[in-house]
Parts: structure tokens; C-alpha cells; sequence
């Protein structure tokens, strides 16, 4: 799907989608109808078996489980590295008090530029999936290389250093990670895959009821609006950092002014 739909708000989203599904089944009822109007084409309409419908339906029904699947649990990643993240320069920006105030300050600094730079940097460009693994963030890395400058003093302060070191680290795998899963979504070749699908089974439906328009509508209706449903929650979820059901920097923007 596009950029610009997958960032519409839900709303539109959905009457985007379901505006499609009305005109596509819209399309295959009134092209199966006038082909049916032939005597000889209803009779081999109506001798289609209504036992094909379940499998067709079971097979679209596989398919959306396994993007539905992968949707969430992309999305649910990506979460899950904000708030690794957050928690981790969190950590950082505590630890660091433990060691002279000139170093402590600076690490302070640098942890709060991580979290402005992502928000106001990363964020827009991940949410059009823009964001690599080219540039390391400097500001990371320099609180990195601070804290494996440190000389400690004491047992404390070493055992302060080191979980320093290690919450930088899980910073920066968490912001990997979160750049990468910003990268993920559903593919044009699934996507295909579903809309044809749902149409196979529509034309099905018309194949199967074309002795009676009325039943056809309505059942063809009721399935269209059931494939609608599916792909709009498939669609609102299917780019964690785009879209309305984003997912927002807030635990990062929770940690900043305490890096101040």
C-alpha cells in the first residue's frame, strides 16, 4: 500500500478501504449478473458448487492470520525497543552521578541529545522508513566512550562503571533495533495476494447465487465488508512509526527532563 494511506488516520483509512471494497464488489456483481443473463452462462453459473466457498474462505483466512501475525508482532518489537531504550538511558543518566560532576554532567548532556535527536529527527524519518544503521548516533557513543574512560576510584564506582557501559550498550541495541523494526511492514506481493483472494472468493459467492440477485448482494456485501475490516486493522498496524496507532516516543520524552 502507498505512504500516503497507511498514514491516514483510521477513520479515513477505513472509508478509504471500504470505499474500495464496495466499488471492487460492485464490479464483479454487476459483471457476473450481465454475463448471466445469458441462459445458457446461468445455468453454468448456478451449477458451480457452493462446497468450494469454504475452502476459499479458509484459504483468505490463513493468509490474513499470518499478516496479522506479523503486523503485531512487528509493531509489539517495536514497542518493546522504546522501551528498552528508555529504561536503559535512564539507567545511564543515573549511574553517571555516581562519578565526578564535570563527567557526570557531560554524560547527562549527551543522554538527553539521544532522546531530542530521536524525537525530533529519527521519529519523522522512521515513520517513512527513512532511518538506517549508517550513522551511529554520536551522542551515544560519546556518552559510550566517557564512561570507558571513567577512572574509578572505589569498589562502587567500578561496579558503576560497568553497568554504565552495560545500559549504553542496550541503548544503542534498543535504537538499533528500533530503526529496524521501523524498516518492517507488509509487502506488495502480500498485499496482492489478499486482494485477489478476497476477489476469488467474491466471485465465487456470485458464481453460487446467481439464480437469485438479491441473496448474492447481500452475501457478497457481508463478506466484502468482513475483508474490509481485516485489512484496515492489518493496515493501521502495518508500519510501527506511521500512521494514527504509531508507536510514540513518549517513554523516551518521559526520561528527558530528568537528563536536563
Amino acid at each position: 500500500m502507498g505512504n500516503w494511506l497507511l498514514g491516514l488516520p483510521v477513520l479515513w483509512l477505513g472509508l478509504v478501504v471500504f470505499a474500495g471494497a464496495a466499488v471492487v464488489t460492485g464490479a464483479i456483481y454487476a459483471a457476473v449478473m450481465a454475463l448471466a443473463t445469458n441462459e445458457r452462462r446461468r445455468v453454468a453459473f448456478s451449477a458451480v458448487s457452493p462446497g468450494m466457498l469454504p475452502p476459499l474462505g479458509l484459504v483468505f483466512a490463513l493468509v490474513v492470520g499470518f499478516l496479522a501475525a506479523q503486523v503485531w508482532s512487528d509493531w509489539g518489537n517495536a514497542q518493546q525497543a522504546v522501551n528498552r531504550e528508555a529504561s536503559s538511558l535512564r539507567a545511564a543518566d543515573i549511574l553517571a552521578d555516581n562519578f565526578p560532576k564535570a563527567r557526570a554532567a557531560r554524560i547527562h548532556a549527551l543522554v538527553r541529545m539521544q532522546i531530542l535527536t530521536a524525537v525530533r529527527t529519527e521519529w519523522p524519518a522512521m515513520a517513512k522508513q527513512q532511518e538506517t544503521l549508517a550513522v551511529v548516533s554520536p551522542a551515544l557513543a560519546g556518552a559510550l566512550q566517557i564512561a570507558l574512560s571513567l577512572s574509578p576510584e572505589n569498589d562502587g564506582q567500578v561496579e558503576a562503571q560497568r553497568e554504565l557501559v552495560s545500559s549504553l550498550e542496550n541503548a544503542l541495541d534498543a535504537r538499533r533495533q528500533r530503526i529496524i523494526s521501523s524498516q518492517s511492514s507488509v509487502n506488495w506481493v502480500k498485499w496482492t495476494g489478499v486482494v485477489l483472494l478476497a476477489a476469488l472468493t467474491l466471485l465465487g459467492i456470485a458464481f453460487v447465487h446467481t439464480g437469485n440477485r438479491l441473496t448474492a448482494a447481500l452475501a457478497m456485501g457481508v463478506f466484502a465488508a468482513s475483508c474490509a475490516v481485516v485489512i484496515v486493522m492489518i493496515a493501521a498496524y502495518d508500519r510501527p512509526f506511521a500512521g494514527q496507532l504509531t508507536v510514540k516516543p513518549t517513554p523516551l520524552e518521559q526520561v528527558a527532563p530528568a537528563a536536563g
